[in-house]
Formats: C-alpha cells, structure tokens, sequence
C-alpha cells in the first residue's frame, strides 16, 4: 500500500483501526518498535516529536494514536516527496 491509501484507510476506519494494523504500518515506516510493558514505542526519522507511543485497546488502536500516526504519515509522505512540509 502507498501512503495516501493508508492515511486514507485510517482516516476512514479511525476509532474501528485494529491495533495489529498500525503496529505493522509503524513498523513498515519507522522501524521496529522498542516495547516496554504494553507499549510499542517508534522513532520518527525528525527532530521536534520523535516518537509514536502505541497501546491496545483491546485489539483496537486508540483513536488519538491513529491520528497521531495519520499526521506522521502525512509528514513522512511530505519529506519523501521533497516538499519538506510539517502536517
């Protein structure tokens, strides 16, 4: 999948996005995780915001975490594309 189609999918699925499905979008995006507890941890590849901090809501992602990761993928999709822009 492409970027635009995952923010598409996250955008239209929100509070209902399975927490398997984000794990592997950050995964696919910014590394492996470091876990601590029931904690995902993700580093993001610029300075400011840093990290993505994600936790099961039992077996669904919480709705601020799937915005969090839409902005960091809009940003990452940005930087890709050379425009450099931040949201």
């Amino acid at each position: 999948m492409e970027i635009s189609e995952i923010i598409e999918k996250l955008q239209r699925e929100g509070a209902s996005t399975r927490f398997s499905f984000l794990l592997r979008v950050c995964s696919e995006f910014f590394g492996a995780p470091r876990i601590s507890g029931s904690h995902h941890i993700f580093k993001t590849p610029w300075p400011g915001d840093p990290r993505l901090n994600l936790q099961s809501s039992k077996g669904k992602a919480k709705p601020y975490q799937v915005e969090q990761v839409t902005a960091a993928l809009k940003k990452l999709e940005g930087v890709r594309d050379g425009g450099g822009r931040e949201n």
